[in-house]
């Protein structure tokens, strides 16, 4: 930033010291000094805290369906700052289900320590019919228990070591030999059941497409507004009648039907910075993309006003917290410190010092 004098450029400095949110403007340039990347500013300007989003109930929301900034180029919640805003809306938990991977696993469980917020371990994984399947399906992952947590982690190696192909895949059989401790959700519109949706399968296919989940997800309306881009559906109330669909199925079933987030920012004002993303990853809609920010209870509830009151609540706030109260608190890293143990190691290291020393 160039200024005219000193005074000039003082007062710039204060007022960006006080401003609480702020917009820049610049270049980006690799300098090659500081071997990074440097933002060269041409300009700052204050911008409007707005209105903190607070939530005060005592029959808060569960989110089943959440990506940290381990979900590579796509996720953008940072830990701290997810575990202060949940536990201050008073949600007793939050599932933690990046793309493919958990590395969010051992800041959630340090982060959330003695804080009254359960962490919910789980995966967005990548479901195939076989090894060689091209076409793979998006799926949810929760750990139940310590042995669920075993059996996601036996899966996330399998899947990189396996049966990787451009993403870490899953295949159906392989879910299905180690399903034991785990809970397995529909996921988005990406996951089996809402395609068979858009596809239009028959109600018997989508009956037995849908047995195969523990629970089964529909989100908000701006997650899947591409779909009426694309003409695939006639507007909003086709939007609307997929996710009746679903809830229907999962009366005929028995299998609970919950509303989630498919959350990959905390706030709506953030939603710039995942089009920034994913636009630098070559998305050539990325300025079109999805609201999909955290949101309150009572946000989800308008969201989906149009299931009738009752169904709202049902989807939202009862199955939500019917499913976290079937998990159980997990450690996902046990405490202290584990050096390997190597048959024969400390007699070896013994013999060679002592050779050592008498050489």
């Amino acid at each position: 930033v160039f200024f005219q004098d000193k005074e000039e450029a003082n007062e710039f400095v204060d007022k960006a010291k006080t401003a609480k949110k702020v917009r820049a403007k610049g270049t980006v340039d690799f300098d090659q000094f500081d071997k990074d990347y440097v933002l060269s500013l041409n300009g700052l300007m204050e911008l409007p805290s707005g209105e903190k989003r607070t939530e005060k109930r005592d029959d808060s929301r569960v989110e089943l369906h959440l990506h940290t900034k381990m979900s590579d180029k796509d996720g953008l919640i940072d830990m701290k700052d997810l575990i202060k805003t949940v536990e201050g809306w008073n949600h007793p938990a939050v599932a933690i289900t990046d793309h493919g991977v958990v590395q969010a696993f051992p800041a959630a469980y340090q982060l959330s320590k003695g804080k009254n917020i359960k962490i919910i371990y789980g995966v967005e994984a990548y479901l195939v019919e076989g090894p060689d399947t091209e076409e793979r399906h998006h799926i949810i992952i929760l750990a139940k228990n310590q042995m669920g947590l075993r059996n996601l982690y036996k899966l996330i190696s399998l899947s990189h070591l396996q049966y990787f192909k451009r993403r870490p895949r899953l295949p159906r059989s392989v879910i299905e030999d180690h399903r034991e401790g785990l809970i397995i959700g529909s996921a988005c519109e990406a996951g089996e059941l809402f395609r068979a949706l858009v596809r239009g399968e028959s109600d018997e296919k989508l009956k037995e497409i849908a047995s195969f989940y523990d629970y089964l997800e529909i989100q908000p309306l701006s997650n899947n507004m591409f779909l009426i881009r694309r003409g695939l559906t006639d507007g909003i109330e086709g939007l609307r009648d997929w996710n009746r669909k679903i809830v229907a199925i999962g009366e005929e079933l028995n299998i609970p039907v919950v509303a989630t987030c498919d959350a990959h920012f905390l706030n709506p004002e953030d939603k710039v910075y995942r089009e920034v993303l994913l636009t630098a990853t070559g998305f050539a809609d990325a300025k079109d993309g999805p609201d999909l920010y955290l949101r309150t209870t009572d946000e989800m509830l308008e969201e989906f006003s149009y299931l009738g009151e009752e169904k709202a609540y049902e989807v939202v706030v009862t199955n939500t917290r019917a499913i976290n109260d079937s998990i159980e608190r997990i450690i996902p890293i046990p405490e202290g410190t584990y050096a390997p143990k190597i048959e024969g190691a400390d007699e070896e290291l013994r013999r060679m010092c002592y050779e050592k020393a008498h050489h």
